[in-house]
């Protein structure tokens, strides 16, 4: 089994690019979830088996070595996401309000995009809808798209990668309901805005 514990940065780095042409990498695809865990089992695009061992939150592009100096490329997989469309709505300020506070409550993850709200999927479509349609103002068309799980993670210059204008940062969010009680562990509910095309 291969196992990667050295982080050398994102494959758009002119230094790891140059290295990635002509190495023959092994490439990886990672959930959510596994993305975030310090250790994780997994299997290449090719079936190899690999071990990720890195003290860090990954993004897609990311790049890890493992002890013989094997190349690890990391991607990862599409999670589902609602769309909310305001571009042809005429949304009052009140209603604004009124849907940003009932979704508010939900805890939902939100990322904005010219004029969209995205939402991850943690359901089913049908819960999801059923959840957001009796808020939703005349004119906000909604659908479903894939997208990056890093389109909702929060904006963070620490954690950047050159020349895709685009900013990563790992946040865990947990919550405890228990007896009544309703905490917030390490997670400010911040909105991830994206610039441009950032899919």
């Amino acid at each position: 089994m291969l196992v990667a514990e050295t982080y050398l940065g994102h494959r758009e780095d002119a230094d790891l690019a140059a290295r990635l042409a002509d190495a023959d990498p092994v490439r990886v695809v990672l959930s959510d979830t596994e993305r975030q865990r310090s250790r994780v089992r997994t299997e290449s695009t090719d079936g190899e088996d690999v071990g990720i061992v890195v003290a860090r939150d990954l993004a897609d592009g990311d790049v890890l070595e493992t002890d013989d100096g094997t190349l690890v490329v990391v991607e990862l997989a599409a999670i589902e996401a609602l769309v909310l469309s305001f571009a042809d709505a005429d949304v009052s300020p009140t209603a604004a309000l009124e849907l940003g506070h009932a979704l508010g409550n939900r805890h939902w993850d939100l990322a904005m995009r010219d004029g969209e709200a995205l939402f991850p999927v943690p359901d089913t479509r049908e819960r999801m809808l059923a959840a957001v349609e009796d808020d939703l103002p005349t004119g906000v068309e909604t659908r479903f798209e894939s997208v990056p799980p890093t389109t909702f993670d929060d904006a963070d210059p620490d954690h950047s990668h050159g020349g895709d204008g685009h900013d990563h940062s790992h946040g865990a969010h947990a919550h405890s309901h228990d007896d009544g009680a309703h905490s917030h562990d390490h997670h400010d509910h911040a909105v991830r805005t994206i610039e441009g095309d950032d899919r």
